[in-house]
Parts: C-alpha cells; structure tokens; sequence
C-alpha cells in the first residue's frame, strides 16, 4: 500500500502470526508490526489511517502505534473466515473480499462485503465470485473492480450512493492462464488513468480503462500484490513469493479515494 509521501507498507502473512513492513521514501525498510493476524490487504484513508484484512484474525481493522483496533469480525449469523483484501470508498466506507481459507471447497460461498463508514453495519455486496481476491475502485469511486483467483475473468460493479453495487459484468479476462488451473489472480491497482495492474501466475497483467489488454509484466517469482510508491508514485511496487519488486512508470499511481 503506497503512503501520500511516497513509502510503502507491505505484509508477509507467512511468517510467525505475519509481519507488517515499512518502507520509508529513501527506500529504508523497517518492520511495522508482528504479529498482524495475516494482515494481508491494506489501504489507506485520507487521514492517513491505516487499515487491515486479517486472514488468521478473521476481522478488518486499523492500525495506530502498531495496535490493532477491530472494525467488524462479521455478525453472529455469519462471522468472517479469512477476509483478504480491501479498498476505501468516496464517503469512508470499506469494501472487501472474504474469499475463506485454502483450500477451496467445493460449493462453498465466498463473499464481498461493504462496512459503511461509522459502523458496524456489516453487508454483503456480492456472493457470485468463486473465490473473490483483489479489489479497488476507479478514480471516481463509482465502479467497483474484483477478481477471482480461480476464474479468467475480472468483473466490475457500479457503485450506488448507499454502497451497494449493481450490474455486474465481465470488466476483463486474463491472459495466458492454463487449461485445468487457476489464473492466480490476487492484488490489484490502478494508476492515475484507471489502467488495471493485476497479479496471475503469469506476472503483472495490465489493462486499459475499458478492460483491453496491454501486456504483462514478467516477475521471477509469482506476484501476488501490487502498489504505486516513490517519487510522485512513478514506481510500481511488486510483492511475490520471498520478494520485493519494482518497476520505473511513466504512468503515476491515483489518488486516494476514501475519507
């Protein structure tokens, strides 16, 4: 996740409970918390507020002074398994998706969910992706992008003014994923022209504002987040298995989107 001076928080769930790292503008890199539950997803509201999904926590929280404070675990009818990853919306409130745990199970439902900003009013959004992984929003804030680590095919939602989404539809489809295995397909981001940058087992794939392919990013290890950062966020950030990544752009990360 890029930060407003141009640093990078970045996580490893992998490692003892997980770790949270920081990288500073000059490019010094510190960790920033252990253990973090699984934080995976991260993002960032305008004030700065740094926000979480907890895979091994199961909630979605945010994180001052290295503490973490809940903002939902679910509801008693329908708790949370292992939420991935998240994005801030135009009026504060967070989308993200709960794919649940590996492995996949057949016939199990995985979920999108909304959490308006101020509370603690849980809803899902979306139960028609079979396992629902990266997630962001167009500049504007009023199409909601996710896609699917099992299927080829990256959808899109619009967004209304209550939160809810609707008319969902095929946004793009992934290239060069092989016959009988998942596409891999996890972080996403977008740049300041609402160009896609997706990770798949193939390396960073990049589309245009209306879902046409441009080409992908080859990476030695299998990508699995991505994240503009630097000097007026012209470099894309690559995190993949035991690695950290980064490509010089000529394109610059957006700007933040929620409250």
């Amino acid at each position: 996740m890029g930060t407003r001076d141009g640093g990078l928080y970045f996580s490893d769930i992998r490692n003892n409970g997980g770790k949270t790292f920081r990288m500073e503008p000059g490019g010094k890199i510190s960790l920033f918390r252990e253990p973090t539950g699984g934080m995976n997803g991260m993002a960032l509201r305008k004030d700065g507020t740094l926000l979480g999904a907890e895979g091994e926590g199961k909630r979605i929280c945010k994180v001052a002074g290295g503490m973490a404070t809940p903002l939902t675990q679910g509801s008693a009818s329908q708790t949370l398994r292992a939420p991935n990853d998240l994005i801030v919306g135009p009026k504060g409130g967070i989308y993200f998706t709960d794919p649940g745990p590996r492995p996949l199970v057949a016939g199990r439902i995985a979920f999108v969910y909304y959490l308006p900003a101020n509370s603690k009013e849980l809803r899902v959004v979306d139960a028609s992706i079979v396992r629902p992984n990266g997630i962001t929003l167009t500049n504007n804030g009023k199409i909601l992008i996710v896609d699917d680590t099992v299927g080829e095919t990256i959808f899109a939602f619009d967004v209304q003014a209550d939160g809810s989404i609707r008319n969902k539809r095929p946004f793009a489809k992934l290239h060069d994923v092989e016959p009988g295995k998942e596409s891999g397909a996890d972080g996403l981001a977008l740049d300041a022209k609402d160009r896609i940058f997706v990770t798949s087992s193939s390396g960073v794939q990049v589309f245009d504002r209306k879902g046409q392919y441009l080409g992908t990013i080859r990476v030695p290890r299998q990508p699995a987040n991505v994240a503009f950062a630097g000097p007026e966020k012209k470099t894309l950030y690559i995190t993949a298995r035991e690695g950290l990544y980064r490509v010089s752009t000529l394109t610059a990360g957006p700007k933040r989107l929620g409250k």
